[in-house]
């Protein structure tokens, strides 16, 4: 499949879970599980506490750990959210950075933008603002930001290498990369890699890990870090299509959290 056309059916499929509001998009589970956004939340790494500070329908249950928490982020400063859906992580940055910063979420799906910015607006938020935009090529200008956030969503871009190079053009020197994702441990088959519905469900997209860390450091980063590394959870994959046997695999699909610096 073209790179077009998996942007186009990740967009759709995105824009429907915007439009149902939750983390399921007909049969497929888009980086999640079919719990609840709050269940799902709670099991990759956010508290109680970082639920209930943040507008409700921001939470679709979409991401796979918690770059907020890793990113230890300091008033005042700039963040950018690589494929930011409905604002969750951006408002919870936006606490963090106070008035003094400003936080912004860039997504590809006009639906979820539209949905963030109405987020943005019911709860009285003044230092977020949301883009669309396309990860690969970010608007925004070079050198611009302190800190790149990521949840779960580099991985159904089909050009990687792409999306690492833009991320270190718009931050800043001494700025930091802070990633949740989904990497493989070993190849997937052909039948899984070709899956439509496991691309969206963020299986048949993710690179092995070691290509993975490869192009972080190509794109120039250093003191590249695994800070936590899990399994993918079982159920999550129950969404791809039975005939493909999945499960055999289940042990090779991860969760990993990565930090890297812009070191010049």
């Amino acid at each position: 499949m073209k790179n077009k056309d998996i942007k186009n059916v990740v967009k759709k499929e995105y824009s429907t879970i915007a439009k149902n509001n939750n983390s399921c998009c007909g049969s497929v589970s888009c980086c999640g599980s079919r719990e609840s956004p709050e269940e799902i939340s709670k099991l990759v790494g956010y508290t109680e506490e970082d639920l209930k500070n943040v507008p409700r329908d921001s939470n679709l249950g979409l991401g796979c750990g918690n770059p907020v928490y890793l990113a230890s982020l300091k008033k005042g400063e700039v963040v950018l959210d690589l494929g930011s859906g409905a604002g969750f992580d951006c408002f919870l940055a936006a606490d963090k950075v106070d008035e003094d910063g400003l936080v912004i979420g860039v997504d590809m799906t006009p639906d979820m933008v539209e949905k963030a910015k109405n987020n943005a607006v019911k709860d009285n938020y003044t230092n977020v603002e949301f883009r669309l935009g396309e990860i690969e090529n970010l608007p925004l200008d070079d050198n611009s930001v302190d800190v790149v956030i990521s949840n779960c969503v580099i991985n159904l871009s089909p050009d990687k290498e792409k999306v690492f190079n833009d991320v270190y053009r718009v931050l800043k020197p001494d700025g930091r990369l802070v990633v949740s994702d989904i990497v493989l441990l070993q190849d997937l088959p052909e039948s899984i890699r070709n899956s439509i519905e496991a691309y969206v469900g963020c299986i048949s997209g993710a690179l092995k890990k070691e290509d993975y860390l490869d192009l972080i450091e190509k794109a120039g980063f250093k003191d590249i870090q695994i800070i936590d590394e899990s399994e993918f959870p079982h159920d999550a994959l129950s969404s791809v299509s039975d005939e493909y046997d999945i499960f055999r695999y289940a042990e090779s699909i991860v969760s990993i959290k990565i930090k890297a610096s812009k070191i010049i």
